[in-house]
């Protein structure tokens, strides 16, 4: 399916900030006459660099989105963590996450139009020099990220941290093209066995190359260290697991070397 996408291009917002070995930006761009707050951290060396997109959780693009860009930059990559939801549009409360990401991801053509956006900001960059991109995304964009690969997109790599993995836009054979790394908790009850099923059944008959991560006894959002807080505030079934935090890096670090 081709989407017909517009996406223009806003000159930075801020300039140039050195920390520690990088430079960061933050930015405006544009989709579909929205405008969008981008945060882009690379190399304080010469380029130009392997791009990564970082998709935000359901709260938004918020810092645990920015601390992602920018330890993917002290690692050699240019990060750009995007924003799917609207400049200055962040959640403070389940119902209200919920609500934004549903309006995403109830509707394809805006989910894959805003990712886009992002993608060919990023690809345009002197930082990657029109390099393939790899994605990622926390649990919300985990989603978005899986979404981009089924519908073809071109990505190198794409990789899912406790994101949903069910669709109604099943990936047909041969439209993957990126390789797929998915972490998940395995006792996450936002994403159960079936759900696990029924998404390797899809790879597999999509021929996709992919690799599936189950931690055992962990649940949803174990990479954020501010989860166990968010699940005392608003009991909710989620929790930080620095095991499979630290090991789900580390295999994307490697991962990503073969970009």
């Amino acid at each position: 399916m081709a989407f017909r996408l517009t996406a223009a291009l806003l000159a930075f917002t801020l300039p140039g900030l050195a920390l520690a070995g990088i430079q960061t930006e933050e930015v405006t761009y544009e989709h579909d006459g929205e405008e969008m707050t981008g945060y882009l951290a690379y190399p304080d060396s010469d380029g130009p660099h392997p791009g990564v997109l970082v998709v935000h959780e359901w709260w938004g693009h918020n810092e645990y989105a920015r601390d992602r860009a920018e330890q993917l930059a002290r690692e050699g990559y240019a990060a750009f963590a995007l924003d799917m939801y609207g400049s200055g549009k962040k959640a403070d409360h389940p119902s209200e996450a919920g609500e934004f990401a549903g309006q995403i991801r109830g509707n394809r053509d805006l989910l894959l139009g805003r990712f886009t956006a992002a993608h060919d900001w990023l690809k345009d960059h002197d930082a990657t020099a029109d390099q393939a991109l790899a994605a990622l995304g926390y649990c919300f964009g985990g989603t978005v990220v899986l979404e981009a690969a089924r519908a073809g997109m071109d990505l190198a790599l794409v990789s899912s941290f406790h994101g949903a993995l069910v669709t109604d836009h099943p990936a047909g054979a041969g439209d993957v093209k990126a390789e797929i790394l998915v972490f998940n908790g395995a006792a996450d009850p936002m994403v159960p066995p079936e759900q696990v099923a029924d998404f390797r059944e899809e790879m597999d008959n999509a021929e996709a190359t992919y690799t599936f991560v189950d931690f055992s006894g962990v649940v949803h959002s174990f990479t954020n260290p501010g989860a166990d807080e968010i699940a005392e505030k608003f009991d909710m079934p989620v929790g930080y697991d620095e095991r499979a935090d630290r090991d789900s890096w580390k295999h994307l670090l490697s991962a990503l070397e073969r970009m």
